[in-house]
């Protein structure tokens, strides 16, 4: 059995240089090096890994692993190399050591004469269901490094179409915590401080500060329970979120709002477009398709309308009008998918409305960006100015008297 060995050494130039290798025996290392032209100084065992059995403590598959794994092994597919050699190459190149462990179970279950796509099964944490089934469709067409290239490319996509939802999510929340800490500290800290000073002056004071010392005498009275009641709210919150009637009514709710509903359906579009025209073009059947592509929408009410087409299929109807009856895809999109599967190029049509929708959430997003950085500015200003200005309006009342 191979065993992994840690090395240091120097290059032809003198440089000094260290990694890892997995061989059969320290005279294997040993010759690899000599081949690499590395002079070596040290070879030793890895030590085994203390936590390699607990699985949360192991890093986790991202999802630019899987999308540079496509690419590559697309690549030397390509190039004419085996399936084999090229799961070898890949094991020993991967740096991440939970994936190595993946690719290296998947290469010896396909030795052992599994198929590649039931091999990628093994792992549905890493390949999801859409990525297993479009490598089963390459196997059996024979164009697997055709499929590999679509799929890196689509996860190259989503990839980029989920960082510009979270992009602009970012700046408001980051925003919101900071104001929620910023408050925070001048209530329990800076406003009783004021308190004190004031109550030794014995004068009336303006409502406003009245108000904002009553604020923090309870945020100070009652901390542990404001902070009780946020993890208990945000508890409640994930356990309703869970329930399929809590998560019907978020993503109902969530699709609804002013601007980032509109956000939301328009990634939707791109999402379902993007999916169906490389599921469909990869040889993937369409009702195997949408039943994937239902699965991997993220929102109830996505995948309800997506169900809905299915069942209508199977009744004989075409693709667009339980889109349309739906009143989540917008009429464009039924129109343009209703001409892609009269002309016969539905996957074809797809892709281009999955392109145009891609603009529209760039456009999306600048303009929830524009319109959310002011707004935030105005925010801060209101609670955090409102603060400081109760707690000097007593001091300018004082200092004009004394005038």
């Amino acid at each position: 059995m191979p065993t992994i060995y840690q090395w240091k050494g120097k290059n032809p130039r003198g440089k000094k240089v260290k990694g890892e290798m997995e061989a059969e025996s320290l005279e294997q290392v040993t010759q690899n090096l000599q081949r690499r032209k590395i002079t070596q100084s040290k070879i030793k065992k890895k030590p085994k890994d203390l936590f390699e059995n607990i699985k949360f403590l192991q890093p986790k598959v991202k999802e630019r692993d899987v999308i540079i794994f496509s690419r590559q092994f697309s690549t030397m597919i390509d190039a004419g190399l085996p399936l084999l050699q090229c799961l070898d190459i890949l094991h020993s190149q991967q740096e991440n050591p939970t994936f190595k462990k993946n690719l290296k179970k998947i290469k010896e279950s396909v030795e052992s004469g599994e198929s590649f796509a039931d091999a990628l099964k093994r792992f549905p944490e890493t390949f999801n269901e859409l990525f297993i089934n479009m490598v089963a469709a390459g196997e059996a067409g024979g164009i697997i490094d055709v499929i590999l290239k679509r799929l890196s490319a689509y996860m190259e996509k989503m990839a980029k179409l989920k960082s510009q939802v979270k992009g602009a999510m970012t700046y408001p929340i980051i925003t919101i915590v900071i104001a929620i800490v910023v408050v925070a500290i001048i209530l329990v800290f800076v406003i009783p401080v004021f308190a004190e000073m004031f109550a030794d002056f014995g004068a009336s004071l303006p409502a406003p500060t009245l108000f904002v010392m009553a604020l923090s005498d309870f945020a100070v009275a009652n901390i542990i329970y404001i902070i009780g009641t946020i993890f208990a709210a945000v508890f409640l919150f994930k356990r309703f979120y869970a329930t399929t009637k809590g998560r019907i009514f978020m993503d109902n709710l969530v699709l609804k709002l002013p601007v980032m509903g509109i956000l939301i359906r328009k990634v939707a579009v791109a999402k379902f477009t993007r999916t169906t025209s490389t599921m469909i073009s990869s040889g993937v059947s369409l009702l195997e398709t949408l039943d994937i592509v239902a699965k991997t929408s993220g929102n109830k009410m996505i995948e309800f309308a997506i169900q809905d087409v299915k069942i209508g299929i199977s009744e004989g109807r075409s693709m667009s009008d339980p889109l349309l009856e739906s009143g989540v895809f917008p009429s464009m999109v039924c129109s343009m998918i209703a001409v892609g599967e009269s002309t016969g190029a539905l996957d074809i049509m797809m892709e281009k409305i999955a392109d145009f929708y891609d603009d529209e959430v760039d456009q999306a997003v600048k303009n929830l960006t524009d319109m959310i950085e002011p707004f935030m500015l105005v925010f801060l200003g209101i609670v955090v100015g409102g603060l400081v200005v109760s707690m000097y309006l007593p001091i300018f009342t004082m200092a004009g008297a004394i005038e």
